[in-house]
């Protein structure tokens, strides 16, 4: 029996998975956006939000169930790509770092090549990230600033160039170095 996995089932198994974690994660990802950018209270006023049942229950009354998921497309567009661009990246730390291809590596190693595997999938990820964070933080008080994905696009594109759909890259990054261990 090989060991070798085919890439096409790498992309078809990874992106499934990655499309159920963003179903499954998005709400909760909305929630926390929501929280830590909620506008700091006058004093003698109360909060937004209380906590996260709280911010959880007010998204729902107010946007309906579907306003938990917003600003979901960029990342539901970008999960199978990213899976399968991480899986090559890891492929591609692991290479770097052997002599042969059957060498064992050890776990600093496989650790070096999962974090070397972040830096391919930041391409993709951090126009998307900023993207959802810009759409989810639109609360249905106030007029939203953007209609969607592709319109945040254009409008970042049209405020600050590449650089603007690219802000946070960096932090990105760093995270995408660690969490895709």
């Amino acid at each position: 029996m090989s060991d070798t996995v085919s890439p096409i089932k790498y992309f078809l198994s990874g992106g499934f998975g990655g499309v159920c974690t963003v179903l499954a994660g998005h709400p909760l990802d909305t929630i926390k956006v929501r929280l830590q950018t909620m506008p700091v209270p006058k004093p003698n006023e109360l909060p937004l939000y209380s906590g996260t049942w709280d911010c959880a229950k007010k998204t729902i009354s107010k946007e309906g169930i579907r306003g938990l998921y917003k600003g979901m497309a960029a990342p539901l567009c970008g999960v199978a790509p990213i899976f399968a661009i991480s899986f090559f990246g890891y492929g591609v730390g692991k290479k770097l770092q052997q002599s042969t291809p059957d060498e064992k590596l050890t776990t600093t190693q496989l650790f070096c090549a999962g974090a070397f595997s972040g830096i391919f999938t930041t391409i993709i990820m951090a126009p998307g990230e900023r993207i959802k964070c810009l759409l989810q933080i639109q609360h249905a008080d106030a007029k939203p600033k953007y209609s969607g994905p592709l319109d945040c696009t254009k409008q970042l594109y049209r405020e600050g160039g590449i650089r603007s759909i690219y802000k946070g890259t960096c932090a990105t990054l760093l995270r995408g170095m660690s969490i895709i261990l």
